[in-house]
């Protein structure tokens, strides 16, 4: 829309400005081309053709080509056009459309002795904006692909995310099961002979089965994955978050960590555990990658209602060059556990990340 309009005032203006011969007519005329092009994307191979075969009439109504520079606007805007808007070469027959009009007018309309040098500058006018067309037209064409396979790397990454956070939790709820059938089984052996004592492991029971429900009700959205199916591999937890911090620093990383968790580490839920450390692991993770300085500061923190982690890094000149799956990552984790989780660069050139995963649901 603002091209169209912009062309016909310039035109307006500038037969105005230059009053040749017919020149309320010609500005009419222009102002018509202008008014063609609005339509430029939806049926260019029409239109870009037609207002430059309007175009060349303008030596008849008075207005030599040369007596204006607008017209040679319309012919550029009209050559990207059949490029950018017309598939395949299809475009090729409306610059030649072009070229044939213009081959008229100025063999016919312009008394002046032409030569190479005139059929060069015509070329120029059409040929660059088409190419420069077409190479918009691939670049926007490739800019759509890259778009759609993001789409597709990231809905993937979430599906993957949620595939290690069942297996993680797939053991936990295994175990706890069993351990729900062993002490039921002990308490049907103590029965009569020690009733106090297998009240208490009844209660174990109970409160075993009440948290493997509540992971199972976090895990009603997720699909297990197939690898690992035995979960050999021990599952870490925030006990283990001082020994990966060692891990980072031997990679190089200074890391400023302050730790206000109670000693001995409380026993949390199966997945805010395992969460917490895949946060933390992510958040030292991306630090060593991108922080300028190779250092990193990490608060965690928790209580009985929460826990809260802080990871912040410097950011300055470094944007770096990752996915941001892994952000996608954390994100589903936290979200699948009902917490919170914000991240961005703030004024003072650092990264910073908040993350919170509710204790109780």
């Amino acid at each position: 829309m603002l091209l169209p309009v912009g062309l016909a005032i310039v035109a307006v203006l500038e037969m105005a400005s230059v009053h040749p011969g017919g020149w309320l007519l010609a500005a009419a005329v222009e102002v018509l081309m202008a008014a063609l092009l609005l339509w430029r994307r939806q049926a260019a191979l029409l239109v870009a053709p037609l207002a430059c075969v309007i175009l060349v009439q303008l030596p008849w109504i008075g207005p030599q080509l040369d007596d204006v520079a607008v017209p040679i606007l319309y012919l550029v805007v009209a050559g990207y056009c059949l490029a950018r808007w017309v598939r395949g070469y299809r475009g090729l027959i409306g610059v030649a459309v072009i070229l044939s009009a213009l081959f008229v007018t100025y063999t016919t309309a312009d008394p002046r002795a032409h030569g190479p040098g005139d059929v060069v500058f015509v070329l120029t006018l059409v040929l660059p904006p088409y190419v420069v067309g077409r190479i918009v037209r691939r670049l926007a064409a490739q800019t759509e692909q890259l778009r759609a396979a993001q789409a597709v790397i990231a809905a993937r990454a979430v599906r993957d995310e949620r595939d290690r956070i069942a297996r993680e939790l797939h053991d936990v709820i295994a175990h706890s099961v069993s351990a729900m059938v062993v002490q039921t089984a002990a308490a049907q052996d103590l029965i009569r002979t020690d009733p106090d004592r297998a009240e208490k492991v009844l209660a174990d029971v109970a409160a075993t089965g009440r948290q493997a429900l509540s992971e199972t009700g976090r895990l009603l959205h997720v699909i297990r994955d197939t690898d690992d199916e035995l979960g050999l591999a021990p599952v870490p937890g925030l006990a283990d978050v001082p020994a990966l911090v060692e891990r980072f620093r031997s990679d190089g990383l200074d890391v400023d960590l302050a730790l206000d968790v109670p000693e001995p580490v409380p026993q949390l839920p199966s997945g805010v555990d395992i969460s917490a450390y895949r946060i933390v692991q992510e958040a030292l993770t991306n630090a060593l990658r991108y922080a300028p300085d190779r250092a990193a500061a990490l608060r965690l923190t928790a209580t009985p209602e929460q826990v809260a982690i802080v990871a912040t890094n410097s950011a300055a000149g470094r944007t770096g060059s990752g996915s941001g799956l892994g952000l996608l990552g954390m994100a589903e984790r936290v979200s699948v556990l009902g917490g919170t989780l914000t991240h961005g660069t703030g004024p003072d050139g650092r990264f910073r990340l908040d993350a919170t995963l509710p204790v109780t649901s």
